[in-house]
């Protein structure tokens, strides 16, 4: 194939949620909505948590980064995705398209790594409390978060790479709402052998450590909370993990199905409905689960309100 040939493509095309030009000001309304709340909800988490000395600790520490890395990967798609809802012409430029994929792809497992980190720091607090405040001092902390970012971002990094070595010569029509490794993998018209194995070696081993890791902690937990003899105590200690259960249930599930199955027509249309869930409803949820289900959190978020009521 010609040289010529290898460099046509300068930009894709975003098929979307749907053609289907009466829906669009509908998804547009709707997504929109879902943004905010997930913008105002992950901000408003991180500043209360940040404003409230008695959240200075380990768990809410690991809480603002995963609000962070939630509010980063859901901005990462959502803009250029409302826009698309209202342009006739839904493109994005080669760099930009490698750009959102490279961002995207780090983001998503930083986030993997935060909850599991998160999981983590509740086996230590109720498993060896005595030891928690050494364990988990301020400089394991800070190694924990930056670990996490900066091994999510290398990943992105590889894949963004293996992904640049394919060509495209078209065509160039995405069908998805973001640039995702199935839809464009399916474009290309080089060997795509190298990179799908790196996709589904770094998919499969990421979400297979990760949640290992988060099961065996809740393992340990579950075993000491069974060895309360307090109902009470029992309720008390269970109810400090139920919020990050039901964040990992989301998101794991969600992310189980987009992810371990080969790239065809069929599976990136069956992703792109799975992915609103891991991409959008993920992060919006996970600040109202936070904040709903847990008191310190509460307590917080009311003293805000106050302070600013008797401000005025």
């Amino acid at each position: 194939m010609s040289e010529e040939n290898h460099t046509a493509v300068t930009e894709f095309i975003l098929l979307g949620l749907t053609d289907r030009p009466e829906l669009q000001p509908v998804l547009f309304v709707v997504f929109l909505v879902v943004y905010l709340i997930t913008v105002i909800g992950n901000v408003s988490m991180i500043l209360v948590i940040r404003s409230d000395s008695k959240l200075h600790t380990p768990m809410y520490f690991f809480l603002s980064h995963l609000s962070f890395v939630d509010l980063c990967y859901a901005t990462s798609v959502s803009p250029q995705m409302l826009v698309h809802f209202l342009s006739k012409r839904k493109t994005i430029s080669l760099v930009g398209c490698f750009i959102q994929f490279h961002f995207f792809i780090a983001l998503v497992i930083t986030d993997y790594y935060m909850l599991t980190v998160m999981a983590y720091d509740r086996y230590v607090a109720i498993c060896k409390p005595l030891l928690y405040g050494s364990q988990m001092s301020r400089c394991v902390c800070l190694s924990l978060v930056a670990t996490t970012y900066i091994y999510g971002f290398a990943n992105g990094l590889v894949q963004t790479i293996l992904m640049l070595r394919l060509s495209f010569c078209g065509p160039n029509e995405i069908n998805h709402f973001y640039c995702a490794d199935p839809p464009l993998l399916v474009l290309a018209c080089s060997d795509t052998y190298a990179k799908e194995m790196a996709m589904f070696v770094v998919a499969g081993f990421n979400l297979t450590c990760s949640l290992t890791i988060i099961l065996i902690s809740y393992f340990f937990i579950f075993t000491a909370i069974l060895r309360i003899r307090s109902a009470d105590g029992r309720r008390k200690t269970f109810s400090t993990c139920g919020s990050h259960l039901m964040a990992v249930t989301i998101f794991f599930g969600s992310l189980f199905c987009m992810h371990l199955r080969p790239p065809s027509e069929a599976s990136v249309e069956e992703g792109k409905i799975v992915a609103v869930f891991y991409i959008f409803v993920s992060p919006m949820l996970n600040p109202l689960i936070y904040s709903l289900r847990n008191k310190d959190v509460k307590i917080a978020i009311g003293k805000s309100f106050h302070r600013k009521l008797f401000s005025k």
